[in-house]
Parts: structure tokens; sequence; C-alpha cells
């Protein structure tokens, strides 16, 4: 008779898990909603996911939109769902382990990555509300509540050089601790304007001053030599880190370009296992970024940070969705160890606002978290579910 552990009764799961005795009344698993939210206008959709429980309790996650997320929800529904229904979730890795594991052919990558990660968000969550505890607390307490951000400005590749500074005043209204610029390149061409780049860089250290932080991201605009030369500007310039300045699988280039440079080499939002944040760690990178919605959630990235951590390399995650990754990156940050640097923000974003009772905002240069339980998010299900598409399994339909 197999152990029922974390998957409770069902009966379905592929395989046997030893999780320790199954307690009589522990909360179950009922349903996992896998859907978009279309925000309307041909903008990208968000991919979401809530997780309800026996209980009453639920939970919210978000995975990687690119594509819409699309193939992050067939993996939900079809995939991971049956796994999942009857499942204690008060043992999210437990949970991600099994889930990792069993649809590893599928590659441990992409949208696999964002499923698992949207699944894990939706439990931290549910955990949080179903123990009275924000999710902050669960990961063992917050350095600080009160969070800097960083003003992430992108588009710089197709604006001119005045364009980028009027931008980057704009933002400077909101009072972030620092700017960085993206320059969102086309990722098959190489080293298209770098006299250009390196003149936007020196017109936004002349607008912000000598002392504010500044970090540049060509978004894997250069080749080696081009990185290299645009590098060497930005310590002249005094910028915080240059970030994925080459492709992000030639780990060998990065290695070329951190050895020839003195400021922080930045990369990793394109990675998401632990090992391969550990082949950048390896190759001389100063600063890794993965995110929370292409890394597992907080399980994936928490053991990302303590890698970090172990070879004394900055984790500065990268985050750019304005609403629940933004909000679970922000309790994430907040209990990191010692981290120093501001958080990534993206927003903000009226349109998504909407949906929350309280949007998440900004105040006064620095977002607050509370001790509302799990991510402390609001939601109007009204609205909601105005932009509501539910995701039907293409599986589900054979």
């Amino acid at each position: 008779m197999r152990d029922p552990g974390v998957w409770g009764s069902m009966g379905a799961s592929p395989s046997p898990i030893k999780a320790g005795p199954a307690p009589g009344e522990s909360m179950k698993v009922t349903a996992v909603e896998a859907f978009h939210v279309d925000w309307g206008g041909g903008r990208n959709r968000s991919a979401w996911v809530r997780i309800r429980t026996d209980a009453g309790v639920d939970g919210l996650g978000e995975a990687s939109p690119m594509v819409h997320g699309s193939a992050s929800l067939e993996i939900i529904a079809g995939a991971f769902t049956p796994m999942l229904l009857g499942a204690d979730p008060l043992q999210p890795r437990i949970i991600q382990d099994r889930l990792f594991h069993e649809h590893i052919k599928v590659g441990p990558e992409g949208a696999y990555a964002g499923a698992l990660a949207a699944i894990d968000i939706a439990l931290w969550d549910l955990k949080g509300k179903a123990l009275g505890q924000p999710v902050w607390k669960l990961l063992g307490g917050a350095w600080r509540r009160e969070l800097p951000f960083y003003a992430s400005i992108g588009g710089n590749g197709q604006r001119t050089v005045d364009q980028v500074c009027r931008v980057v005043e704009d933002w400077l209204e909101l009072g972030p601790a620092q700017v960085k610029i993206r320059f969102d390149a086309d990722k098959t061409a190489r080293d298209v304007d770098l006299p250009g780049d390196i003149a936007k860089a020196r017109a936004v250290r002349k607008l912000v001053g000598d002392d504010f932080p500044l970090a540049f991201d060509s978004n894997n605009g250069y080749s080696v030599q081009g990185a290299i030369r645009v590098g060497r500007a930005l310590e002249e310039l005094g910028y915080v880190w240059f970030e994925e300045p080459v492709q992000h699988y030639h780990v060998e280039s990065f290695a070329k370009v951190a050895a020839a440079l003195d400021i922080a080499v930045s990369a990793g939002e394109q990675e998401y296992t632990l090992q391969g944040i550990k082949r950048l760690i390896e190759a001389g990178v100063d600063i890794v970024q993965p995110d929370i919605v292409k890394t597992g959630g907080f399980t994936g990235l928490g053991d990302m940070a303590a890698l970090a951590r172990a070879y004394g390399v900055d984790l500065v995650p990268h985050q750019t969705q304005p609403s629940i990754g933004h909000t679970a990156n922000l309790h994430f940050v907040a209990s990191l160890t010692h981290s120093h640097h501001p958080a990534e923000y993206n927003g903000p974003r009226e349109i998504q606002d909407v949906v929350f009772k309280t949007p998440v905002r900004p105040v006064n240069g620095k977002f607050v978290l509370s001790d509302a339980p799990g991510l402390g998010l609001e939601v109007d299900e009204g609205q909601l579910e105005k932009r509501t598409i539910r995701w039907t399994s293409s599986a589900a339909r054979a």
C-alpha cells in the first residue's frame, strides 16, 4: 500500500513518496485553476494559477509571461494538476521535487520551470494564509521591511539620447534608489551601435550626477569585444553593474568579459536551474539574477541564494512582473541574508492595479511589506473574473 504522505489519498500519484506520516485531518488540495489574465489592448497576458483546498484557503501564483505563459499553463493543467489533487499544500519543497522529477524529460528549463514557479508561489501564499503569517516571516524573517527599488527602464536601444534622458527623468519622480537602463537588443544582431549606446550611458550619468547608482543592461546585445569596449566606458562612468553583455547561452563568453573588466558583470534571468546558476558563478559572473517566476518560485530561488552565498556572489533577483511576481520577489528579497541591493521594479502598470483592492506601489521610494498573511494581495474578484480566460488542457480535450 502506498504511503499517502504529501499526496494524501489521491491514489493517482505515479509513484510513492515518503514524506512522513499523514495526519488524519491535514489540509488537501481540491482544485488547481490555471488561467490567463487578459489586460486588453493587445497587451501580453499574464499566466496565473490558483490552488484551492478543502479548508477554504487558496493561494495565487504566477508563471513567466513569455509567449503569454501558455506553455506553462498547459503543463500545470495537463501534467501537474492530476498529481496535486489530494496533496498536502503545506509541503511545497516535497511537492516541487516530485513535480520536477516526474516530467523531467520535457526539459527542466523554460516553460517547465515557469510552471513549477507558479505552483510554488501559490503554495507559499496559501501556506501563509493557512498559518496567518506573511510569507516573509515563513521564509525566516525580514532583514528589512521597507525595500528600496531600482527603476528598470526598457526600450532604450530604440530611443534617442534625449528620449532616454526624458524617460529616466520621469522615473526619478518615483524616488528609485538606482536606475537601470535596458536596451532590449535584437538577439540576432551584435554591436549594432556601440558609440550610440555609450553616448546614452554617458548622458544618463550626466543627468543623475556622479554619485547616483546606475546599471546597464545590454540584453545580450554584444560580442565579447563589443562588450569589453562598452564595459570599459561604464567603468569610467561609475556604473554599478553591466548586465547580460553577451548571449546568455555562451557561458565562456561571460567568462572572457568578466575577466577583462573591473565592473561587476551580472546575468541569470535566462537561467532556470540551480546548475545553470552554478555555471555562471564558476564562469566569473559577479552578480546572479534568477527570477522567481522562472526558477521554481520561493523554493528554487532559495536554493540559488544559498549557492550564491556559499560562493560569495551577490544575488539580485530579476523581476519585471508588477503584481504577483513582484510581490513574491519583495518577500524573498526582504528575507535574503545580507542583501544590500534594491529590488527591481518595472511598473507602475495601472492596467493591472484594477484586480487588486490595494495596488502594489512604492511609497516615498520604498515598498513596505505588511503583516498580512500570505503574499498580502487582496484580489478584487469581480474585476479579476472579467479578465480571466480559463485554461483547458489539450490532454483533457483528447
